[in-house]
């Protein structure tokens, strides 16, 4: 295996991994941003305020969203998996 086939490689694995996570965490991102503004609205400073509703709004994405991320990591899997002989005979 070449350097950059293991560059090539990496890279592919932390954009995957970056797609994958991006959707849940935009998720909770926004439902963070609105409970700290309605917390600094309110003055209300109570921590599972703001744990609670983010946990239940990510899970929501995440099963929202699943097919959709099955989908995408058997692709990668499969492209994975079929480049093997390619990279181990250097081919």
């Amino acid at each position: 295996m070449e350097p950059q086939q293991a560059i090539d490689l990496g890279r592919e694995a932390m954009s995957m991994a970056l797609l994958v996570s991006a959707p849940v965490l935009v998720v909770g991102i926004g439902v963070g941003l609105l409970i700290g503004l309605l917390q600094a609205l309110t003055q209300i400073q109570d921590q599972t305020l703001s744990f609670v509703p983010k946990i239940l709004a990510m899970l929501t994405a995440f099963a929202i969203g699943l097919p959709w991320l099955i989908q995408r990591m058997v692709e990668y899997s499969g492209t994975l998996i079929s480049n093997i002989p390619r990279v181990v005979l250097g081919g």
